[in-house]
């Protein structure tokens, strides 16, 4: 847990350069207790997480401050989503194309969500935030850790220590 809690921003190392367009999801977790809601965000033609980023409220103005943290990074794209109310009122804020998610787009961010439901489903059980005000660094943390061993460039690198290993 020590680990996950001081982990450095490493993920910028494997972040997509670029993206198309933007697949956007949120998925409800229990933090403390507490519900609290990750949002995804995947782009579909490099396979990638492009963002995860927690928030104790789904809202537009939630969903407006993911957006923005993606168009800072990769500038601006359609958004596809399921079509939640608060997706079109972000788009529109924010001058970006919004639609809905179709058939093929649809099932790669639910796999992509699937993912990250997979790995959070006993986060609370594990990492517990017993803290009143927690600052929630240690979500935040997991959440980096999650992305950079979802990259491409991580896996091949790990391939390549484990091949250097069995050398010795």
């Amino acid at each position: 847990m020590a680990l996950v809690q001081k982990l450095p921003p490493l993920e910028r190392l494997f972040l997509a350069k670029r993206a198309r367009c933007f697949l956007v999801d949120e998925t409800m977790v229990r933090v403390g207790g507490v519900e609290g809601w990750i949002w995804v965000a995947y782009e579909p033609y490099q396979r990638r997480f492009l963002g995860l980023w927690f928030s104790w409220i789904r809202s537009s103005m939630t969903a407006e401050v993911f957006l923005r943290q993606l168009i800072k990074r990769y500038g601006r794209h359609p958004v596809y989503t399921d079509g939640a109310t608060w997706y079109p009122e972000a788009c529109r804020s924010l001058s970006l194309e919004h639609r809905l998610l179709n058939g093929e787009y649809r099932s790669l961010i639910e796999r992509a969500v699937q993912t990250v439901k997979d790995r959070t489903e006993n986060f609370d059980d594990n990492y517990p935030c017993g803290k009143r005000g927690c600052s929630l660094d240690h979500v935040k943390n997991w959440l980096k850790l999650l992305n950079l061993h979802k990259q491409p460039e991580y896996l091949k690198l790990i391939g390549l220590i484990k091949e250097v290993i069995s050398l010795k």
